[in-house]
């Protein structure tokens, strides 16, 4: 992935937020747990560090933690490095479904954290690992017909966190992204080191908007997936915000939901002068992507397959979590090469 302001890259924030991590780690290693996990006597015995209790409202669900959790789940890799970049890697106790290459400075410890299964575990999986909070990134990590409802986490004495992409109800911006940032250092008593990676995000989305704030808005189309139908990102996903922030508009911005279906007739309609190929296990190789869209005599005549102009996302870098300032660098760089020369 290109990036445009590398020395910025989550290297330099671990750099940057190593005083923080020094100052809390104390205060993290006297007090762990949370309000409904495992741990009993340690629980009982344990100094409450300072800042607790932390009463966290998340997609309708109020929970109060006594002190950090110190035995967490992650369900779908966004999460998973999150919590990674915060410092957070002895809380972990098991991740689930990658879907993308795990950022190099991130490898050594995203493999050293337990896999529990290759897509979304078993409720009796994530039981096994004792947790004490189950941390989602998509809707489906609390899939109530799979048996892993947040209330049965609940009933089981379990906290757990959704993915605030996935509350509903209302676009989601990159607001949202430092929010849950910012959320999840309060549940674990980082607070300067999320503040730290707040402030690094906002200065890279900064600089990469600034630099085509004067530009036309390029029509995207969103391709993730889908043969007899595509498969796209909609109005109330972050994808539609990181476009806007790189000088470009989600040609399906009007869809209400994170993601929908839509026909090739809407998108020959629309007119998109650039295609974003959502990058991930599970969905076809990007050159399998771009040979379907080229392939298609349907499409022949849409701007952005005509003059194959495409940009490439690894989907990982389009929700909320902390990647979210490669995409608008790279889109940004896609949609606008002039302004980077």
């Amino acid at each position: 992935m290109s990036q445009l302001f590398p020395p910025a890259r989550t290297r330099g924030l671990l750099r940057a937020t190593a005083a923080a991590v020094a100052l809390t780690s104390v205060l993290l290693t006297a007090g762990c747990g949370s309000s409904g996990g495992s741990g009993g006597d340690a629980k009982a015995t344990a100094a409450v560090p300072a800042g607790f209790p932390v009463t966290v409202d998340n997609c309708g669900v109020r929970t109060t933690y006594d002190r950090p959790p110190s035995r967490v789940v992650t369900i779908h890799q966004h999460p998973a490095e999150l919590m990674l970049s915060l410092g957070l890697r002895d809380r972990m106790v098991g991740t689930a479904f990658p879907d993308s290459a795990v950022l190099p400075e991130l490898r050594k410890d995203f493999a050293s954290v337990p896999e529990l299964a290759k897509r979304e575990p078993s409720f009796e999986t994530v039981l096994d690992a004792e947790p004490d909070l189950v941390y989602g990134g998509y809707g489906s990590a609390f899939d109530e017909k799979a048996g892993r409802s947040r209330e049965a986490f609940a009933d089981a004495g379990i906290d757990t966190y959704l993915n605030r992409e996935y509350c509903g109800g209302k676009r989601v911006t990159m607001r949202d992204t430092y929010d849950e940032i910012r959320a999840v250092g309060r549940i674990f008593g980082v607070n300067d080191r999320a503040d730290a990676l707040v402030a690094d995000l906002k200065d890279r989305v900064g600089r990469a908007a600034g630099k085509v704030g004067g530009e036309r808005d390029v029509p995207v189309f969103v391709y993730d997936s889908g043969d007899k139908s595509a498969f796209t990102a909609g109005g109330g996903s972050l994808g539609t915000e990181l476009i806007r922030l790189a000088g470009g508009e989600n040609v399906f911005g009007d869809l209400d939901d994170v993601f929908g279906d839509v026909s090739w007739e809407q998108v020959v309609e629309r007119r998109p002068e650039v295609i974003a190929i959502y990058d991930y296990a599970g969905a076809g190789s990007v050159e399998e992507k771009k040979r379907f869209l080229l392939s298609r005599p349907a499409l022949a005549d849409v701007p952005a397959v005509k003059n194959k102009r495409f940009v490439v996302l690894p989907l990982t870098d389009t929700l909320v979590g902390i990647r979210s300032a490669d995409a608008v660098e790279d889109l940004a760089r896609g949609l606008h090469p002039e302004s980077f020369r």
